[in-house]
C-alpha cells in the first residue's frame, strides 16, 4: 500500500538550461481546471493504492511554489480524507526563492506544508545568471530566512562542479551554505542532460563541462565538509542531520510503494509501474476522458522489481539488507549480487559488507554507476 504521495505541478516561469524535468512554461494556467483535474486523478489513484495513512506528501515540479495556497490546501484536504495522515506526516513543497513565491510561505505553512525544499542552486550572482535562474543571491537568502521562520524543516539545493569551478571556490561556497543552519542540503553535480539547452551549448562549444578529475575532487570535498558539519551524506547527493532525512525520498530509495499524480508523475503500486501523461494539455484531456491522467500501468516482473530495489538502495549510505530482499522477492541471495565482484570491490575499499547488509563506501560513491554494474548481475532483470 502507498504510504507516500507525490503531486506534480508542471509549470515554471522559465525553463532552466540544465533542467530535463517535466516542466513547462505557459502564459496562463486555469487554476480551477487544474484543481478539478488533480483531485480527480488523486481519487482514482486512492481507489487503487489506498489503505494506510500517508507518511509523506511531496509537491514537486516544475515550480510548486507558484501554486495558490488555496489549491495546495484543497489537495492536502482531499489526500487526508482519502488516505489519512500519519501523526508526524512530512509535507514538502519545492520552492523557488523569488520574492513573489516567498511571499506565500506564511500561507503555505498555515495550510499544512511543514517542510520546504528551496532551489537556491548557487551563492553568487554570476553563476545564477549562467544557470538561468530568475533570482539573485540577495533575493535567495531573503527567501531562505523567510522559509526558516515559517517551516519546521528547510532544505536547499546547490549545484557544484560548474565550468571553471575550483575546489577552493566550492569550499568557500559550501562553508557559507552550512553556516545557514538548515538540517538538510541537496548538493548536485552539474550534469549535461540530453535535450537541454546546456547540451546544445556544449555541442556548439559555448562552454566546457568541468573535467572528471576535478569534479571527483569536489565531490570528495563535499562529503568531508558536510560530515564534519554534522550533515553526513545519507544518499549520494543528499546530506542531513540525523533525523532530518527526507522521508519521502527515502520511500523511493527503500523501494516502497508510492502514489504519483499530476503530469508525468511516476508511481509504484503493488508490482505495477504507473506513469501519467507528461504534457499538461494531454493530462487534462485524459482526465476529462477517463477520470484520471494515467498513460501507462506496466506490470513489473519480480526480477525487475528486485533490480530496481537494489539500484535504489545502493545509493544510500545504509546500503541494503540482502536477506530482506530475498524474503521480499523470493530470489536466492546468490542471484541478487555478484559476490565475487563484491569481494573485489571490498578489497579496493569501494564496497562494504556487514552480515546481511552491503553497501557502497564513500570512496565508491564517485564511481557508483560502475560499482552497480559490477554488483548487480545482468541476468537479474531477465524475467
Amino acid at each position: 500500500m502507498a504510504r507516500a504521495l507525490y503531486i506534480h505541478w508542471p509549470f515554471c516561469l522559465k525553463k532552466c538550461p540544465y533542467c530535463d524535468f517535466n516542466s513547462h512554461v505557459r502564459a496562463q494556467v486555469d487554476m480551477a481546471q487544474w484543481q478539478a483535474a488533480l483531485l480527480a486523478d488523486m481519487r482514482h489513484e486512492a481507489r487503487l493504492a489506498g489503505g494506510e495513512p500517508l507518511e509523506s506528501v511531496f509537491f514537486g515540479g516544475g515550480t510548486p511554489s507558484l501554486m495558490p495556497p488555496a489549491l495546495v490546501a484543497a489537495l492536502l484536504a482531499e489526500a487526508e480524507r482519502l488516505w489519512g495522515f500519519a501523526p508526524d506526516v512530512e509535507i514538502t513543497l519545492e520552492a523557488n526563492p523569488s520574492s513573489v513565491e516567498a511571499g506565500n510561505f506564511a500561507a503555505l505553512a498555515q495550510v499544512g506544508i511543514n517542510r520546504v525544499s528551496l532551489g537556491l542552486q548557487a551563492l553568487d550572482d554570476a553563476t545564477l545568471h549562467f544557470l538561468g535562474r530568475l533570482h539573485d543571491v540577495k533575493e535567495g537568502l531573503a527567501a531562505l530566512d523567510l522559509a526558516q521562520r515559517h517551516f519546521a524543516r528547510v532544505s536547499f539545493d546547490l549545484i557544484y562542479a560548474r565550468p571553471g569551478q575550483t575546489a577552493e571556490m566550492w569550499e568557500a561556497e559550501l562553508r557559507r551554505a552550512l553556516a545557514f543552519g538548515t538540517g538538510h542540503l541537496s548538493l548536485y553535480q552539474l550534469t549535461i542532460e540530453p535535450n537541454t539547452r546546456f547540451a546544445t551549448d556544449v555541442r556548439q562549444g559555448a562552454f566546457e563541462p568541468l573535467a572528471d578529475d576535478p569534479a571527483a575532487d569536489i565531490f570528495a570535498l563535499t562529503g568531508e565538509l558536510t560530515e564534519a558539519a554534522g550533515l553526513p551524506a545519507y544518499e549520494i547527493s543528499n546530506h542531513a542531520r540525523p533525523g532530518e532525512e527526507s522521508r519521502h525520498n527515502l520511500a523511493y530509495w527503500r523501494y516502497r510503494d508510492y502514489a504519483g499524480i499530476g503530469p508525468g508523475a511516476h508511481g509504484r503500486r503493488a508490482g505495477l509501474a504507473t506513469q501519467r501523461h507528461r504534457k499538461p494539455e494531454n493530462f487534462l484531456q485524459a482526465v476529462a476522458r477517463n477520470g484520471h491522467g494515467l498513460a501507462e500501468e506496466r506490470p513489473l516482473a519480480t526480477r525487475e522489481q528486485a533490480t530496481e530495489a537494489l539500484l535504489m538502495a545502493l545509493r544510500l549510505r545504509e546500503g541494503v539488507d540482502l536477506q530482506a530482499l530475498t524474503e521480499r522477492f523470493g530470489i536466492a541471495r546468490g542471484e541478487l549480487i555478484e559476490h565475487e565482484r563484491l569481494a573485489f570491490l571490498e578489497s579496493l575499499g569501494l564496497a562494504w559488507r556487514q552480515g546481511d547488509r552491503i553497501g557502497v563506501t564513500a570512496q565508491g560513491r564517485p564511481v557508483l554507476d560502475a560499482a552497480l554494474g559490477e554488483l548487480v548481475p545482468a541476468t537479474l532483470a531477465i524475467a
